[in-house]
């Protein structure tokens, strides 16, 4: 039997860049818990069962998740419905469900869902799409948009419609499409602004633009976000001694705004190395998307790469201070069970395709 149709096979290229982010997660959350191993050793717990769950998803055949596509985006709905319904209210927001054991967030289940079901309905159309296929993918796109929106949570449910968005665009759409898009946007982006943003919303747009004009305020987190990345210089001040993160001035450093805590510690050039990663993962997803072998797998993968830049960028960009700040965490890095697991979902997805494609004959 050869390696290829072994269905255990692990990409190990993706394998090593995951295993040091993990590795790097690690490292960086000892340091912002203040060296708390309680903390550290539920987060091995988390990283250890996420990679578990990646393990599982690479031995499912990709033509058994195009059968699966519609029964998880459909129960993902009902998730969604479920979370408006009785949903558990944390920080002023409505976005998980209590199982006693744990609690989960489903939002975080349709950053697979929509992808999947995308490509299962494009995949039904010829290349490119009919106009019909077209439209029924933006509504699979806007329906779990709007509901997590609802919860309120702004970040993810951006996050689900710009890879919804991407994809459609990877399957060949027109120019006329395109153009009706932007004028769409043109007309719901301010629609949204008045009818939709909460006040605190509005105000981390205005914070982006002086976030110094109300410092201990709205401003606070990316101020001191900044003050860290900025303190942490060429080589940074050394794991365990970054001053910003080690007297807590840094809000949520555990979670969204880890990366002020890294860039604080490892400087410039830990930040250029962690972004090599990043983009290395990107890359190899893409690549596994360009030698798939059908359109489902193609589109599919494509979309889960997309997903995870995006949650790069805007995780980066709101810490930086160049985007406003919306909630997403970075992959891999910030503390949280649910979007850990659902990450390794998708990368396990990856390595499924990979190996379709390597069966096919492709070659690294």
């Amino acid at each position: 039997m050869r390696q290829t149709d072994n269905p255990s096979y692990i990409d190990l290229p993706l394998l090593t860049v995951v295993l040091m982010l993990c590795a790097l997660s690690l490292i960086v959350l000892y340091s912002a818990t203040g060296e708390n191993l309680e903390q550290l050793v539920r987060r091995s717990i988390h990283v250890g069962f996420a990679l578990a769950v990646m393990l599982v998803f690479t031995r499912i055949r990709t033509s058994i998740l195009l059968r699966w596509s519609p029964n998880v985006y459909a129960v993902g709905l009902g998730l969604l419905f479920m979370v408006l319904a009785i949903g558990v209210i944390g920080k002023g927001a409505q976005r998980w469900i209590d199982l006693s054991v744990f609690r989960f967030q489903p939002a975080e289940m349709m950053k697979i869902a929509v992808p999947m079901m995308v490509a299962w309905t494009v995949a039904r159309s010829t290349l490119p799409p009919n106009p019909l296929f077209i439209i029924l993918s933006i509504f699979i796109v806007l329906i779990p948009t709007a509901l997590v929106i609802l919860q309120p949570d702004l970040g993810t449910g951006l996050l689900i419609a710009l890879t919804g968005i991407m994809m459609i665009f990877l399957a060949g759409i027109g120019w006329k499409f395109i153009v009706t898009a932007l004028l769409s946007l043109a007309v719901i982006v301010p629609a949204m602004w008045v009818f939709v943003l909460h006040d605190y919303q509005r105000s981390r747009v205005f914070t982006l633009f002086d976030p110094w004009a109300d410092p201990l305020g709205v401003g606070y987190h990316i101020i001191q976000s900044i003050i860290a990345i900025g303190s942490g210089g060429v080589q940074g001040k050394g794991w365990l001694s970054g001053t910003q993160s080690q007297l807590e001035f840094i809000p949520e450093q555990r979670t969204d705004f880890i990366f002020a805590v890294y860039a604080e510690e490892f400087g410039l050039i830990g930040v250029i190395v962690l972004l090599m990663l990043y983009l290395f993962l990107v890359f190899r997803g893409l690549l596994i998307a360009f030698h798939a072998r059908d359109t489902y797998s193609r589109l599919l993968a494509g979309g889960l790469s997309t997903t995870f830049f995006f949650y790069v960028f805007v995780n980066i960009g709101m810490v930086s201070g160049i985007l406003p700040v919306v909630g997403i965490p970075l992959p891999l890095m910030s503390y949280g069970g649910t979007s850990m697991v659902t990450l390794m979902i998708g990368l396990g997805i990856l390595m499924s395709i990979a190996r379709d494609s390597k069966s096919r004959g492709w070659r690294r």
